[in-house]
């Protein structure tokens, strides 16, 4: 991933979202039940393919994330945005790590016949974006976005996740992180202190949830994805 860390006193401006020329919905079968995949794509060839996981709590998209699809598709990406079997069951919990990574891995095999030319890119907010460093290598992506990575529980510094945040970059997959700068899950400076080789990060205003700060979220993913 390349670009400049965008400044969160002044973020770059991304391009106005456009309504998606296509989007569809469909319940994909895995070892964990049914997961549901939104595709939003742009018109023409996309560029590449950007598939993002939720978080462990709500019953809703946040808007940095549907700030970030929209972008996406607004710069010719296709993007699915998939929900984990337990929040299509409607549970209120989610699984125990090793049952959403198996869910994600079905939902990424599944993806193989339909995927665009051109890099593939995972990732997601908080659980969702420990999900996608978990199985980066299994799944083949060429980039990982993590959005407020969850690098310790609140108040538990010594609880640190900064091990799942290092897989990818032990395969050489580039990581990006946009994290909040009063996220009681770990600041900016707690992440760029175990921030491993390959990866990037971008601080931008907000604590945990992003959702006043959805703009430059999108801002800061768009100039870190690679060129299709």
């Amino acid at each position: 991933m390349t670009g400049i860390p965008a400044d969160p006193a002044d973020p770059a401006d991304p391009p106005a979202p456009a309504v998606p020329a296509v989007t569809a919905e469909r319940l994909v079968a895995t070892p964990e039940g049914a997961a549901r995949l939104t595709t939003s794509a742009p018109p023409g060839i996309p560029v590449g393919l950007l598939v993002l996981g939720h978080g462990a709590g709500g019953r809703r998209w946040t808007d940095d994330v549907v700030a970030t699809r929209d972008t996406a598709v607004a710069c010719g990406w296709a993007v699915v945005l998939v929900d984990q079997p337990w929040r299509v069951a409607q549970r209120r919990v989610a699984g125990p790590p090793a049952s959403l990574d198996r869910a994600w891995l079905a939902v990424i095999a599944a993806l193989g016949p339909d995927r665009p030319a051109g890099p593939l890119v995972v990732g997601g907010r908080s659980a969702g974006a420990r999900v996608a460093c978990r199985t980066a290598v299994a799944t083949g992506a060429d980039a990982v976005v993590a959005l407020s990575f969850p690098l310790h529980p609140p108040g538990r510094p010594d609880r640190s996740r900064a091990g799942e945040l290092a897989l990818p970059a032990a395969a050489g997959i580039p990581v990006h992180v946009v994290q909040g700068i009063t996220d009681p899950f770990g600041t900016p400076d707690e992440v760029r202190g175990v921030l491993p080789p390959h990866a990037t990060l971008d601080a931008v205003p907000g604590p945990h949830a992003l959702e006043r700060a959805a703009a430059q979220v999108a801002a800061a993913v768009l100039t870190r994805l690679p060129e299709g």
